[in-house]
């Protein structure tokens, strides 16, 4: 399986300890396991939760943003007329006009550029503007860039939209997890955050679809149609935002208690003085004034104490997501597919983004029923074992010409090999796609959470660009390429592997815990491997409480003297 593209990265191996500790260490024998993921209220839970979950899922149409402007450019820059158009007089080795190497690795990245800076931005202006207010600003940067986009008959203005889309992708892909996190009831927070992916993996299957559909026309609306359908989502999540409330937590951020109680009683649809909203708000603004009595949040505090482990977890879940490899398949899918020697390598791409979309089904199932470790842990052995067969099977049955062009010597052979390739991205779909969204998601208290995840997605972003920029060198032929082709996998391969050994190792297992008992996780629990079955203990309400206890007791003591 050989081709022509662009981007990636590695890693060393680890050793791991044996099979026998290694399945006990992701049993999910935990008091939160009969809530499992059946979709139905746990008993005892007062109010109802389907607003909350509508309101979650809606939030998470973002992620169609996301997942649209990232499958667009991977049809696009395989388009017959786009490439006569954009081509500055550089002929491929079909001898068909086309945009070189380097600039197809400049258009590519140049989104995840943006995306890494709209990431970083997003924690000042989700702690300004709140989470919801935030939303509706950065998809009014994201219209701009698609504006820029669709004006675009060369290459600068198409670069300088696909930055300031980017810029709107990267604001948006750090808040909607926020929001999602802080309004979900803990019973279901999982599946709420990880229909972020599902939204992702949607907008990368209505990408391809209006790729399929237009990639044959001969005049500007073959690209031009493909860009301008994302002001349609941009607007629905606007018109969306505008109507849905602000998160409880952002209202307690900013000491504003009545809106808090006002915000919290939409979701559950409850009473705002029934006894589950106090409750529920009083753990809340304990657990921030707790946070307050610390000192006023930096970016400096991301890295104190055991917030700096949480940091780092975050940063390497995100940024190991990206050097899985998914985003070489959709990126550079259409062009890989058709460099392979298959005819129809639109279809077949719409193919592997129907299964992207239909397995990350599963993956929302597992999240809350089986929990965060033991669903990233058998996904990346899944996703390891795939890339070696890919990377085995392609480099073995492929070869080249003189001249670069791809001999394929075993076509039943690149049939198996793609689909193992649908078999990789089932097992990335049902477990790193969205469980590394709902992770980052959680591990983070109140008063970083922000910055945190500004931080983890940033990381994300850069990774991202990094693999987008790199690949046509890494993978094409020709002077000053490394031309890998399908040896490329076994990079892969060896990030899945690490990706193995870094869940054992690093992640914590938060199924069935709210927010605040999350960070009581993180400060009970110094090693991930024994948070499985963790109980909480102890409530930050009862911290304050005890707290004003002893402060009476010296209070009266200082008066007796």
């Amino acid at each position: 399986m050989c081709f022509e593209l662009s981007h990636v990265q590695v890693a060393t191996p680890l050793s791991l300890p044996s099979s026998t500790t290694c399945l006990s260490q992701f049993r999910t024998d935990s008091p939160s396991d009969k809530m499992g993921l059946s979709l139905k209220k746990p008993e005892g839970v007062p109010g109802k939760s389907w607003p909350a979950i509508v309101i979650g899922l809606f939030v998470a149409f973002g992620g169609v943003l996301f997942g649209y402007d990232t499958g667009t450019i991977g049809g696009i820059l395989a388009m017959p007329y786009w490439q006569n158009l954009f081509s500055t007089g550089y002929r491929n080795p079909s001898h068909h006009l086309d945009v070189t190497a380097s600039q197809s690795a400049t258009i590519v990245s140049i989104l995840s550029a943006g995306t890494f800076f709209g990431a970083l931005g997003a924690a000042p202006l989700a702690d300004w503007a709140g989470r919801r207010l935030g939303l509706i600003l950065s998809s009014f940067v994201f219209i701009f860039g698609v504006i820029l986009q669709t004006a675009a008959v060369s290459i600068p203005l198409f670069l300088a939209g696909r930055f300031f889309a980017g810029l709107g992708v990267g604001l948006i892909s750090a808040t909607i997890p926020l929001y999602q996190s802080e309004t979900a009831p803990k019973w279901i927070r999982g599946v709420i955050v990880g229909s972020y992916q599902l939204a992702i993996t949607i907008g990368l299957l209505l990408a391809s679809i209006v790729n399929n559909a237009t990639h044959n026309m001969q005049n500007t609306g073959c690209y031009r149609i493909p860009i301008a359908v994302q002001f349609a989502w941009a607007i629905i999540l606007i018109v969306g935002m505008i109507i849905l409330p602000e998160t409880p937590r952002f209202h307690i951020k900013k000491d504003n208690l009545p809106a808090a109680t006002k915000s919290l009683a939409i979701l559950r649809r409850l009473e705002q003085n029934h006894p589950a909203i106090i409750e529920e708000l009083s753990e809340i603004q304990a657990n921030h004034e707790y946070e307050k009595s610390l000192g006023k949040a930096t970016y400096l505090d991301c890295l104190k104490g055991n917030l700096l482990k949480r940091l780092l977890t975050g940063c390497f879940l995100q940024s190991l997501q990206q050097l899985t490899g998914i985003n070489f398949i959709f990126y550079y899918g259409t062009q890989f597919f058709k460099n392979s020697g298959f005819s129809d390598s639109f279809l077949i791409s719409l193919i592997t983004n129907l299964v992207n979309v239909v397995s990350t089904l599963p993956g929302l199932y597992a999240i809350d029923k089986w929990g965060r470790r033991p669903v990233l842990f058998w996904g990346a052995v899944g996703m390891c074992v795939c890339q070696f067969i890919v990377a085995i099977v392609g480099t073995t049955t492929t070869g080249q010409d003189a001249d670069g062009v791809i001999i394929v010597h075993n076509l039943a052979a690149q049939k198996a090999a793609i689909a193992f390739i649908c078999f990789y991205i089932f097992f990335f779909a049902a477990s790193w796609g969205p469980v590394a969204w709902v992770v980052t998601g959680e591990i983070f208290p109140l008063k970083v959470r922000a910055k945190s995840l500004s931080i983890t997605t940033a990381s994300n972003w850069l990774l991202n660009w990094a693999i987008s920029y790199s690949t046509p060198y890494l993978v094409n032929y020709g002077p000053g390429n490394a031309n890998l082709q399908s040896k490329i996998f076994f990079v892969w391969g060896g990030c899945c592997f690490i990706c193995i050994a870094f869940v054992y190792f690093m992640i914590y297992e938060t199924k069935g815990l709210t927010l605040e008992q999350v960070d009581e996780l993180y400060d009970e629990v110094s090693d991930a491997r024994k948070s499985i079955g963790w109980v909480p203990t102890v409530t930050f309400r009862e911290i304050r409480e005890e707290k004003k206890v002893g402060d009476l007791v010296v209070d009266t003591t200082e008066e007796a003297a």
